[in-house]
This record gives C-alpha cells, sequence and structure tokens, in this order.
C-alpha cells in the first residue's frame, strides 16, 4: 500500500514523530528529532545540508521517499547514530568520513582549536609541534593543522581500525605530509621529542556511566569510551608523562566530558585550568608544562 507522504515536508514531520515515538537519543550532531530527521532527509536527497525551505514542498519520486522511509526506519529501529548511517560527521563546517570503528567526531577542543589555545598558546605562529593522543578519526589533528600553519602533528591511537579512518580523513584533507599517525599506547610509539602542544579527547566515561549509556553510543568503540572505575584510567597516565614531551611553555589540553568530579580527585593538587566551551566551563582543562608531575 503506498504511503500517503508526496513532500519533503511529509517526511519531515513524520521522521520527527518516529524519532520521538522510538526515544532516541541525540548527540552526534544532532541535539533533537527535527534537525535529525532534516539532516538525514537532505542528505539522502543529495541536497545542501543547509537549505531545507525551499525544498519543503517538493515532490519526491517514490524511489525518493522509499530510501528516506529506510533511513528513518533504520535510525528508530536500530538506534544508530546518523552519522554511522550517512557515514560522514560534522565539525566546524568541516566534513570528516566517520564508520562503527572510532567515536563520532564531537570534541569541544575543536572550537578551541579555532582560535590556537589563545591566550595559552602566546603565538600559534611559533608552534611547531603538536602531539594528539587517542586520535579516533583524525579531526582533531587536522583541526590543529590548521591551527598552527607552521606545526607538524603526531596523531596516536592503539586502535589500527581507528587509525585507518584517521588515514583516510588526513588524506582527504591532503595533509599527509604534515600530519603523521602512530598505532600504539600513547607516548609509546614517539620518537623523543619535544612538543609546544598536546591535546587528546581520551577514554574517560566511568564504569557507572558506561552501564548507563543510551543505546546509540553503545553502537561506538568501547575502547574510545570507557576510562575504568572512575573514568581517569588513561587520564591519569596521559598527565603522569606528559611532561617529559613538552616544551617549558608547553601546554596539555584534555577533554573530560562530564568527569570534572573525577579529575579533581585523581588530579588534586594540580594546577588545572577550565577552558570555556559551548557547552560551558567543566568539559576541558589545561595544564602548563611547568605544572606537571616532574
Amino acid at each position: 500500500m503506498a504511503l500517503p507522504f508526496t513532500t519533503v515536508r511529509d517526511l519531515l514531520r513524520f521522521g520527527i514523530s518516529r524519532f520521538n515515538e522510538a526515544g532516541l537519543s541525540f548527540g552526534h550532531g544532532s541535539t533533537n528529532a527535527y534537525d535529525e530527521a532534516a539532516y538525514l532527509i537532505l542528505h539522502t536527497l543529495h541536497l545542501p545540508l543547509d537549505t531545507l525551505d525551499p525544498f519543503l514542498d517538493a515532490r519526491l519520486l517514490d524511489h525518493e521517499i522509499d530510501a528516506i522511509m529506510k533511513v528513518i526506519e533504520r535510525r528508530a529501529r536500530e538506534r544508530i547514530p546518523a552519522a554511522y548511517i550517512t557515514q560522514e560527521a560534522w565539525m566546524h563546517g568541516r566534513r570528516f568520513y566517520v564508520d562503527e570503528r572510532v567515536i563520532v567526531p564531537r570534541s569541544f577542543i575543536g572550537e578551541l582549536l579555532q582560535d590556537g589555545l589563545q591566550p595559552y598558546v602566546a603565538d600559534p605562529d611559533h608552534v611547531t609541534r603538536v602531539l594528539e593522543l587517542c586520535t579516533g578519526s583524525g579531526c582533531l589533528a587536522i583541526f590543529a593543522v590548521q591551527a598552527f600553519e607552521n606545526a607538524d602533528v603526531d596523531a596516536v591511537d592503539i586502535s589500527t581500525d581507528a587509525l585507518a579512518v584517521a588515514r583516510r580523513n588526513v588524506d582527504d584533507y591532503g595533509l599527509g605530509e604534515r600530519v603523521s599517525l602512530h598505532e600504539g599506547d600513547l607516548y609509546a610509539p614517539l620518537s623523543p621529542a619535544r612538543c609546544e602542544v598536546i591535546v587528546t579527547n581520551p577514554p574517560y566515561v566511568n564504569a557507572k556511566a558506561m552501564q548507563a549509556l543510551p543505546e546509540e553510543y553503545k553502537h561506538e568503540p568501547e575502547l574510545a569510551l570507557a576510562g575504568g572505575a572512575d573514568g581517569m584510567d588513561v587520564v591519569r597516565r596521559i598527565v603522569r608523562e606528559a611532561g617529559k614531551w613538552l616544551t617549558e611553555d608547553g601546554v596539555l589540553v584534555v577533554e573530560i566530558g562530564n568527569e570534572r568530579p573525577n579529575v579533581e580527585a585523581a588530579l588534586g593538587g594540580l594546577d588545572l585550568v577550565w577552558l570555556s566551551t559551548s557547552a560551558g566551563d567543566d568539559n576541558v582543562f589545561l595544564i602548563q608544562a611547568a605544572d606537571l608531575p616532574a
């Protein structure tokens, strides 16, 4: 039986209703059912993602309606993040390839890199080397190259699969000569050298929070999310060793989501600077090299 849908407006209304009915969780690029439905419809129709209104009353072909319905139902029934369905994620106007081998990129460090981490990095033009730990899809390494025009970036991940995705993104942006990808456990695969900036969005979700994650997040690699009992297993190691890799005036920037209380309990006594982002002042901290453990 033919569905009573003919226009983009019809499918948009249905998608919103279907997502709300299914009780979906958002946070992988969209924050609500309207934006998610609009994105999936526009992507499926190969239309500009920022231009919905002119197409709302466009009459759709049967095969277009069928394709959109399949996408809406897959999102609602399987609760797969939209980014895995479209195999793309957007951050600050830049597109990145993603699939289930990496978490969907959504780091607040990306917005901090837009200003070259100023004022904590006095002159972005003087930065010659950046290290990114737990690179995943490679998006922060790419942002770092664009923020620090005279810097090369070393990006590390323990996952072979994640590095394959990162390689694709680095190559898509033509940055293979400036971004070096390394497979290994944090600092282990690196040759001794000093850098002015270390950035990282490591696994930081505590064990209790892992158990309560919405289904959408359970499609992401657990390795990239789970941070142990208090979420700080990897964070502690990063902070403990960072001083060996930073210049005297270098900075370490770490994203920790909603784990500020656990960070302060684990790193008590260190001079942490909490950075302001669009999510507030509790998601990213910075430590100056001089304040790191000896």
